[in-house]
């Protein structure tokens, strides 16, 4: 049975990747990947928002590299996509790029908690430790739950990304995660199974294992992505991920196109 698809990955355009989208393309079929999923992250209004994304003038040329490596192996299944940010206030934004081109999914994420704060980037890990890790989570998973309520995404990305230097509560915090997760399954939004967490402090993939398991109590649907910014990491830590879905009761992973979803056995 094939593997499921990798829909999370990068090119050198977001600024901090590194392997063209043919070189990751090329990974995948030495793997045995029958299908991919581009998803840089978006470009913002302003090009100096930060300095880990395209620049706006630089979409039209993501979307060229996914089809040069479309053409480079038709046998490979590639689907075009973006990561998205979700800030508050930017919305029509996010309208505007969902319209440019014919994307096949939009992955939603948090990173900021405001438009000066980051909260996974090791260059502002400072503004962690000034702060109460249970106030961080609280805004962290009340954004997100805003995200998958918008109506703007396809898919929720590294739902847990607030644990990555591991500033962890003192005090229970599922209450927040059961609020987001209820939010995904009124609103039918896939959650992501993304590895790059093993490669990070927390040493634990996106989300926690005791998050995949009400998930899959809920039935929401669930993808795989390795959030690649190397060729080398395509499909990394892909068996773990599969082996947490099928101990946690997932049968099933959502494959999209022209952002519908179908379910294929896991």
């Amino acid at each position: 049975m094939a593997m499921p698809a990798d829909y999370h990955m990068h090119t050198p355009l977001c600024r901090h990747a590194s392997g063209e989208p043919v070189e990751l393309a090329a990974r995948a079929v030495a793997l045995g990947l029958t299908e991919i999923g581009f998803s840089d992250h978006n470009p913002m209004p302003r090009d100096d928002f930060d300095d880990w994304r395209m620049r706006a003038d630089q979409l039209d040329a993501y979307v060229a590299q996914v089809e040069e490596a479309r053409s480079k192996f038709p046998r490979l299944t590639i689907r075009l996509a973006l990561e998205v940010d979700y800030l508050p206030g930017f919305e029509d934004w996010i309208r505007e790029l969902s319209s440019r081109h014919p994307w096949d999914y939009l992955i939603g994420s948090v990173h900021y908690l405001s438009e000066s704060w980051a909260i996974d980037s090791p260059f502002q890990l400072a503004k962690w430790k000034e702060r109460d890790a249970l106030e961080v989570w609280t805004a962290y998973f009340q954004r997100l739950t805003l995200a998958v309520r918008s109506g703007l995404f396809d898919i929720v990305g590294h739902a847990d990304l607030c644990k990555k230097f591991c500033f962890y509560p003192k005090t229970e915090y599922f209450p927040l995660v059961e609020d987001f997760l209820d939010a995904a399954k009124e609103c039918d939004v896939a959650m992501e199974l993304n590895t790059a967490g093993l490669r990070k402090d927390c040493r634990e993939i996106y989300p926690a294992e005791r998050i995949v398991r009400r998930a899959a109590q809920l039935k929401i649907p669930i993808t795989f992505g390795s959030d690649a910014h190397a060729p080398e990491e395509v499909g990394m830590n892909f068996a773990e991920a599969i082996a947490l879905a099928r101990a946690a009761g997932i049968q099933n992973w959502a494959a999209f196109k022209s952002r519908r979803r179908e379910l294929r056995p896991l």
